[in-house]
């Protein structure tokens, strides 16, 4: 049976309309890029999933760097913070495109990438976690420059870089912050 006129202008206008716009509940990318770019469905949590990526990440390397021999540690936490740059853009640019939003809030890898930056060389104590974490996430909310301009390049290179930057701040402010003793 063929549609009558009417029925088939809806269909062929409701195709061209973007899931997003089309009322879809969750849009996505693909399975891999979606599971990665909210590292495993952190980014789902609220409020703030930012913060929820930023204190897994803390979490996770908490654990794993205690099993860790010391000459090991400072190279693994580089290789790991690399392997989430290097996942996230592909995943943030398939997922942000998919949702049709520039940098859209579950993505959370990047905080993941930005997070791990921060705590790279950091001695095993809370102190220092808790230090790294409140440093990154203010570089990451105040964005100062050049963190911002970063964020304005294409879809998961825009997303990823301004955290490695805001990463990358709160390293140098975590190693001052030693350095001076003001965490002992």
């Amino acid at each position: 049976m063929k549609p009558s006129p009417d029925t088939s202008d809806a269909l062929d206008r409701s195709a061209s309309v973007p899931p997003a716009v089309a009322g879809a509940s969750r849009p996505r990318g693909p399975l891999w890029a979606t599971l990665v770019a909210t590292f495993f469905g952190i980014g789902r949590l609220k409020p703030g999933p930012g913060s929820w990526g930023s204190a897994a990440t803390v979490l996770l390397w908490a654990g794993i760097v205690h099993e860790l021999p010391p000459w090991l540690r400072i190279p693994i936490a580089v290789d790991l913070a690399v392997l989430a740059i290097g996942l996230g853009i592909p995943a943030a640019t398939r997922v942000a495109r998919a949702s049709a939003v520039k940098d859209p809030q579950f993505v959370v890898i990047d905080e993941v990438a930005g997070q791990m930056i921060a705590l790279i060389a950091v001695p095993l104590a809370w102190k220092t976690f808790l230090a790294g974490f409140i440093l990154f996430r203010a570089f990451d909310i105040i964005k100062p420059p050049p963190v911002r301009q970063l964020e304005k390049l294409p879809d998961g290179t825009g997303i990823m870089l301004d955290d490695v930057a805001a990463g990358i701040f709160a390293l140098i402010g975590m190693h001052l912050l030693l350095h001076f003793g003001l965490l002992s």
